[in-house]
């Protein structure tokens, strides 16, 4: 199976899959959230998948793909990137229908035209990485924010003690964005088709093994979703990366608490 689609396009499922994973293990921190905080979280949520569309476009067109740029996908302003199905509709009906405990959904992917790249597969590798790297920036920014104002409770109704702050609707919201980016980062990273970490792996193959390697992702979906709800062993791994990946970026911010 080529990674091209219709009219020689590639279309990105890693964003549907990747971020339906990303809503699933971010759901803990949406529990016990009131209706404000929630619809904050995830309109920051929907901004941050914007924003991992954008960053895949953009890379896209120094790699010499223009197919991004000329649908308007190369920005930060989420409306573009929202599908009405995947975005809004299936989220909020299996969160209603499970009573909170479950969410999946994604952003619109951005189509990647292969042969219009220089160098098809090392750049189709660059645009992979560049969602899961703008993901990590992300986790960075909202982390410092987080710090900042559990520090400093420059924020309305911050509780007297520095501890207690992390309750608080402000950095609760801010904590879930934190946790939504590393996951949507670390997730994406497996080596599974059609997940952005198989463009990297396709890139690194010898031909021989490329082509077969890469046919599997007609059958990716299922193995994925195989993965996270049939193997314990698979999740114990994504929730001890993301935690790998939190202490990294917690080390980097360097304010402190307290």
């Amino acid at each position: 199976m080529s990674l091209l689609g219709s009219r020689g396009v590639w279309t990105r499922a890693a964003g549907l899959v990747g971020t339906a994973a990303a809503f699933a293990f971010a759901m803990p921190q949406f529990s016990g959230m009131d209706p404000v905080a929630l619809v904050m979280s995830i309109a920051l949520l929907v901004i941050c998948l914007g924003v991992h569309e954008a960053a895949h476009g953009w890379v896209a067109l120094k790699c010499g793909d223009t197919t991004a740029r000329d649908l308007g996908r190369i920005t930060l302003n989420p409306i573009p990137h929202i599908d009405p199905v995947m975005t809004i509709l299936l989220p909020a009906m299996l969160y209603i229908g499970s009573g909170g405990r479950m969410m999946f959904g994604g952003a619109k992917p951005v189509p990647v035209s292969f042969h219009r790249l220089r160098h098809p597969w090392r750049d189709m590798s660059l645009v992979a990485l560049a969602g899961p790297g703008s993901n990590l920036l992300l986790a960075v920014l909202f982390l410092a924010a987080l710090k900042f104002f559990v520090r400093t409770g420059y924020y309305n109704g911050a509780a007297p003690d520095v501890y207690d702050r992390f309750g608080d609707f402000l950095p609760r919201v801010l904590a879930t964005t934190v946790s939504f980016n590393i996951v949507l980062a670390v997730f994406n990273m497996v080596p599974i088709p059609p997940l952005d970490g198989s463009r990297v792996m396709a890139w690194l193959l010898p031909d021989g093994l490329r082509q077969t390697y890469v046919g599997l992702e007609r059958f990716g979906m299922v193995f994925i979703f195989a993965l996270l709800y049939l193997v314990p062993a698979f999740n114990q791994y994504l929730s001890s990366a993301v935690n790998s990946v939190f202490r990294v970026l917690d080390a980097l911010v360097p304010i402190g608490i307290g």
